[in-house]
């Protein structure tokens, strides 16, 4: 699995290394570890001399991290880039094809912590890659499923196999989320049909169904995940009615998430 972790070396942004390599426990794994300076001067004759010095501390850093990790059976590389960061870090990671990107985000106080032109919110708007949101209190060694949150529409098909395909990689068993917004017949027998389909398509797999009765998507994610500290939430950019009510009249993508949840949105 190749995995990139853009880096501010913030200790956020370390503890997204920290659960990358917590996740790469089989195969042949390579991280890339990218820094992306982000200059703005006033004058152009202190610019050549300032760049230069941001790039031998990123160097300095990066260098450090990897004697730290020397030890690892993961390969590592290291790339410095300038440029705008979430422009920077979605093309990085389409010319090097990764699998992943996985980056910290700072921690908030409360469940309504909105992330509004943040690089994180910014990556997933320009990213094709799926993007692990680790928040500060995040842990590895407490994850031992990925919860799946799933509205029933035709899209989520290929979705569900990439995620089960995550699950097993990373030895992780499989929650499914589903919402009631109602108690119409048709939701009933879509969710009967959703478990045959997966006993069906993953007979190995240990997977539970859950259905919570919730008009509202994100007070439903609120409540259920206010006392889990073991899942990592897996959602679909295009769950329609899941960003319709985040996003609401902003331009930018707004993403409510619970402080202590990992947050996957499969892109």
């Amino acid at each position: 699995m190749k995995i990139l972790i853009p880096l501010d070396f913030s200790d956020n942004s370390v503890k997204a290394l920290e659960f990358a390599k917590g996740l790469c426990k089989k195969g042949e794994n390579e991280i890339i570890l990218l820094h992306v300076v982000e200059v703005v001067y006033d004058f152009a004759s202190q610019a050549a001399i300032a760049l230069d010095n941001m790039h031998n501390d990123a160097r300095e850093m990066i260098s450090k991290l990897k004697k730290k990790h020397e030890h690892d059976s993961i390969n590592y590389r290291s790339i410095i880039k300038e440029g705008t960061a979430s422009i920077s870090i979605a093309r990085i990671a389409e010319e090097e094809e990764v699998d992943m990107i996985i980056m910290g985000t700072h921690g908030a106080s409360g469940i309504k912590k909105v992330l509004v032109g943040s690089t994180a919110v910014e990556v997933i708007k320009e990213a094709r890659t799926p993007v692990l949101l680790i928040p500060s209190e995040g842990k590895t060694s407490s994850i031992t499923k990925i919860t799946l949150a799933l509205e029933i529409s035709n899209h989520e098909e290929e979705y569900i196999h990439k995620v089960v395909g995550l699950a097993k990689k990373w030895e992780l068993s499989l929650e499914i989320l589903h919402f009631e917004k109602s108690d119409d017949f048709r939701e009933k027998l879509a969710e009967k049909g959703l478990q045959v389909f997966l006993k069906e398509e993953f007979p190995d797999l240990k997977s539970t169904l859950i259905s919570i009765k919730s008009k509202e998507l994100i007070k439903g994610l609120d409540q259920y995940f206010d006392d889990k500290t073991d899942s990592i939430l897996a959602m679909c950019h295009q769950h329609k009615s899941l960003w319709e009510q985040v996003t609401g009249k902003s331009r930018s993508l707004e993403m409510a998430y619970h402080t202590h949840v990992p947050l996957l949105v499969m892109l």
